[in-house]
């Protein structure tokens, strides 16, 4: 899944009879930093709950086309979810391995024989 913002909705007055009753948003796809990835596309929604403003999951191509009923309806962009909280986690060095220890000696053994100790 990837990540966009709904700007905006489209009304379409034909369209195929599988397609009838689904709402059409616009979407401008984005980066995990929430940055413009190109151009906006119109899409499905699946989630039937997403609006203007909202950010949104999305998924394309065939896995767009199957996530309505009917199965398989022409469609290339599908809004799958809507995003409540998102937050990105930078990765930075690999933390530092620790020192490796060494492995603790078995004790020596003193003397050579019974009692003589």
């Amino acid at each position: 899944m990837r990540l966009g913002r709904v700007i905006g909705t489209l009304v379409a007055t034909v369209k195929p009879e599988a397609m009838k009753g689904l709402k059409l948003l616009i979407v401008r796809p984005l980066t995990a930093g929430l940055q413009d990835d190109g151009d906006p596309f119109v899409a499905t929604d699946a989630s039937a709950q997403a609006s203007s403003g909202d950010l949104v999951t999305w998924e394309a191509a065939r896995e767009a086309a199957l996530l309505h009923e009917p199965w398989f309806i022409p469609v290339d962009h599908a809004v799958v979810g809507i995003v409540d909280q998102h937050s990105v986690v930078v990765a930075g060095p690999p933390p530092a391995s620790p020192a490796p220890s060494r492995a603790p000696q078995p004790p020596q053994r003193t003397g050579g024989g019974k009692g003589g100790e």
